[in-house]
């Protein structure tokens, strides 16, 4: 089968692969829909991510499509959906998936986040899965076939309705990260929230919000992209040029109850926290590059009461809510996923973002 290998640094190659054997409990999937993520873009960029993916190593992790294989689990007990038990803030506890489920099969038409927790480590106990000890981490969607190993199938592979396309499907995993940060963040109705940046993440922050009765205004760059912001219900969306438009003073409606930070920059933490009103909340939820650090005012986040926080992943529970957000018509693949293109010219595409491209998502056509 054909697959993208990542071998370092802005390197990666459609080969020829060998697929392998099947593990006990593992399944193959004929993958329908890929999607690229900016995470995928980071990796490219750097070459590895030193909890997720090392070179070289087949590549990408959003994902759709058909069970075309099966090996049975050395046990066959039927396991406790994902997060079964556990207590979280009602826009995750609604998700699907607190049952039982029946062992996947072939012809399932289903989806796989990419990762699964271990379930016994401290943190996995305390209901905080998205910082269990031994994630263990799934890669290799841009492919025409991948194997997903046990673990994955029981906590995180999910089946799908008749009628839910694949290319809806494939946006789970990084909305799931979003229904996590809205958990993190406790949006509720009423609240006057600022999303920074309009990438697919920030798009996501802004629906999410909009259907929990928030009023959102979006700063980010790409005309294109603010105006897919004020479709989805952004009441206003503002452009960045140099930075300056971030001043409390030159951002309209500033100060804000929750101000999301969706880009993943030192500079934009920075200017996060002034935009906040005082007793708001600010999330960190864009992961800034490897080693940099940030300057807070402390009098500032002091004397104001702010809350600080930053979010990381997700859970299975925040998966199954992405799941229930995307089958009921919330989310839809056609409001972020904007070109097409196929996985033999996947490096050129990774370059072509690298070199700035305002693509908000592409879908990788793995048969061509």
């Amino acid at each position: 089968m054909r697959a993208a290998i990542l071998y370092g640094q802005e390197d990666v190659r459609v080969e020829q692969v060998l697929p392998r054997a099947l593990a006990p409990g593992e399944v193959r999937i004929q993958i329908e829909a890929a999607l690229t993520c900016g995470t995928d873009l980071k990796v490219f960029k750097r070459g590895y991510h030193a909890r997720m993916i090392v070179p070289p190593a087949v590549f990408g992790h959003e994902l759709a499509g058909v069970i075309s294989e099966t090996q049975a689990p050395e046990e066959t007990a039927q396991t406790p959906g994902p997060g079964a038990g556990s207590a979280e803030h009602e826009f995750v506890a609604r998700a699907v998936g607190a049952s039982l489920r029946p062992a996947p099969k072939i012809g399932d038409r289903v989806v796989v986040a990419n990762s699964a927790p271990c379930g016994n480590c401290f943190y996995c106990r305390a209901n905080q899965e998205n910082l269990c000890d031994d994630l263990l981490f799934l890669n290799g969607a841009y492919a025409e076939s991948i194997v997903v190993p046990a673990r994955i199938v029981q906590k995180n592979l999910w089946p799908l309705k008749p009628g839910t396309a694949f290319r809806d499907a494939a946006l789970v995993e990084p909305l799931a990260c979003v229904v996590q940060g809205i958990e993190d963040a406790k949006l509720r109705a009423g609240q006057r929230v600022l999303v920074l940046g309009a990438g697919p993440i920030g798009l996501m922050f802004v629906v999410l919000a909009r259907q929990l009765g928030c009023t959102v205004t979006v700063a980010g760059r790409g005309e294109g992209r603010l105006q897919t912001a004020r479709r989805l219900g952004a009441e206003t969306a503002i452009p960045v040029v140099t930075g300056d438009e971030l001043e409390p003073g030159s951002l309209p409606g500033s100060p804000f109850d929750v101000v999301i930070e969706a880009v993943g920059k030192p500079e934009t933490w920075e200017a996060a926290v002034p935009l906040t009103r005082k007793g708001g909340l600010v999330n960190f939820f864009g992961g800034c590059p490897a080693g940099t650090k940030v300057a807070l005012d402390t009098g500032l986040i002091h004397y104001s009461n702010l809350t600080l926080v930053a979010s990381f992943h997700h859970t299975p529970r925040a998966v199954g809510r992405a799941l229930e957000l995307i089958e009921s018509g919330i989310i839809n693949a056609a409001d972020f996923v904007d070109g097409q293109w196929p996985l033999s010219r996947l490096p050129e595409l990774f370059q072509s973002m690298a070199a700035g491209n305002r693509a908000v998502k592409t879908f990788i056509n793995v048969k061509a």
